[in-house]
């Protein structure tokens, strides 16, 4: 199950920096997150201060 990032992402980075996997890209108009790389750690959902982000 990996994690998604909802379009109440303002693209701040936050969820990118923080992510062990590298996971977190920027993408046309918010942040996006490659389900193959995804850890399901749950570091980038603890991260994003506009809770855009949550478990698929």
């Amino acid at each position: 199950m990996a994690y998604v990032i909802s379009d109440d992402c303002v693209s701040c980075g936050s969820c990118a920096a923080e992510c062990p996997a590298d996971a977190i890209s920027e993408g046309d108009n918010k942040y996006v997150i490659d389900a193959d790389k995804c850890l399901d750690c749950g570091t980038c959902e603890a991260t994003c201060p506009t809770g855009a982000i949550s478990a698929e």
